[in-house]
């Protein structure tokens, strides 16, 4: 642990049965970071976590994830794009008998 990197146990843990919502506004190389490390958490697992100094949101993702793009190009242009991660369920399927 370095001094800008705050213990772990100081973080509140988002937990399911809590509703939390955060917005950043990040310049494009600090959100390109993001979305690298998010995409390679997907390709590599079923699980990712993130955090910031004050949280950490571990979450457990299923399939299929929705990807949305919005494209707005009247007066000022803009561009959304949205991914929906569903979670996971331990549900399994029922037997035949």
């Amino acid at each position: 642990m370095t001094a800008d990197q705050p213990d772990t146990d100081e973080r509140t843990t988002i937990r399911p049965g809590r509703n939390f919502e955060r917005e950043y506004r990040l310049d494009a190389s600090d959100a390109g970071e993001f979305l690298i490390a998010l995409g390679k958490q997907l390709r590599d697992g079923d699980e990712l976590t993130i955090s910031d100094d004050e949280w950490t949101l571990p979450f457990a993702f299923g399939e299929p994830i929705e990807l949305e793009i919005d494209f707005d190009g009247v007066d000022e242009p803009e561009l959304e794009i949205e991914l929906e991660l569903p979670g996971r369920t331990d549900d399994s399927a029922p037997r035949i008998e």
